[in-house]
C-alpha cells in the first residue's frame, strides 16, 4: 500500500509589486512541502480571498496600499486568529519586527535575507514557532526581562497609527489624502501630526514633512 503523501502548506501571497509575487512563486513551488495558493496585490483583497483560497498560512509586506501589513494582521488575528503569518519586508526590521509580532505575525524576514532565511520562517512559523533575525530577538528578549533596554530611536517611539501617518507625509500626502487611504476624519490625522510633532521634538509642519521624507528616503535606500 503506498504511503500517502504529507500535503503541503499551502500559502497566500500579499504582495502589491507582482515581479515579487512572481519570483515567490518560483520559489515556494519549488519546495516538496509548500505551495502558493493564491496571490493578493492589497489586503482587502487578501481578507476577501482567505476563505475561498483556505490558505495554511500567509506572507505579506508591510507597505501595501490601502491597509498596510501591521492593520491587515490585526484584523488577521481577529477574524482568523489561527492562522500564521510571515512578514516579508524591505522595512527596517529594528523599528517594524516587534510591530509586527505585537500585531499577530510570527516571523519577520527582510527583503535583503536569502531565499532560504524565508523558508526557514516559513516552516517555523507553520509549526507555531517564532522566527526573526538574532539581533532583533536578543532586543525583544531584553526588554523583556528588563536588562539592557536598547537605546530606542525617535521614530521607534511613535505608534503603529503614528508611524503610518509619517511615511505617508515622507511620500507627499497631505492631510486629506492620508485621511482618504487611512479611513480616518481629517481632524484625527491632524491629532496624530501633533503627536509626531511633540514625540519627534519638531517646530513646523515644514519641519515634521522633511524628517519624514529624509527617513522615507533611508528606508527606501536600506531596502
Amino acid at each position: 500500500m503506498k504511503r500517502k503523501k504529507p500535503a503541503k502548506t499551502r500559502i497566500l501571497l500579499v504582495e502589491d509589486h507582482q515581479i515579487v509575487r512572481q519570483g515567490l512563486v518560483q520559489l515556494i513551488n519549488q519546495e516538496a512541502d509548500m505551495e502558493v495558493c493564491g496571490e493578493a496585490g492589497d489586503a482587502s483583497q487578501a481578507l476577501a480571498q482567505i476563505p475561498r483560497d483556505k490558505p495554511d498560512l500567509v506572507i505579506l509586506d508591510i507597505s501595501l496600499p490601502g491597509m498596510n501589513g501591521l492593520e491587515f494582521l490585526k484584523h488577521l488575528k481577529v477574524e482568523r486568529p489561527g492562522l500564521p503569518a510571515v512578514v516579508l519586508s524591505m522595512h527596517d526590521e529594528a523599528l517594524y519586527a516587534e510591530r509586527a509580532l505585537r500585531a499577530g505575525a510570527l516571523a519577520y524576514v527582510m527583503k535583503k535575507e536569502s531565499s532560504d532565511e524565508l523558508l526557514i520562517a516559513i516552516r517555523k512559523a507553520r509549526q507555531g514557532q517564532v522566527h526573526v533575525s538574532e539581533k532583533v530577538g536578543g532586543s525583544i528578549f531584553q526588554k523583556f526581562v528588563g536588562t539592557k533596554r536598547p537605546v530606542e530611536s525617535s521614530v521607534g517611539r511613535l505608534s503603529d497609527r503614528e508611524l503610518e501617518v509619517f511615511e505617508l507625509l515622507g511620500r507627499g500626502r497631505g492631510s486629506k489624502e492620508i485621511a482618504e487611504q487611512l479611513r480616518l476624519s481629517v481632524k484625527t490625522v491632524d491629532t496624530h501630526r501633533g503627536r509626531i510633532k511633540e514625540k519627534l521634538n519638531l517646530h513646523g509642519a515644514t519641519e515634521m514633512i522633511q524628517r519624514a521624507v529624509q527617513w522615507v528616503e533611508r528606508e527606501n535606500h536600506g531596502g
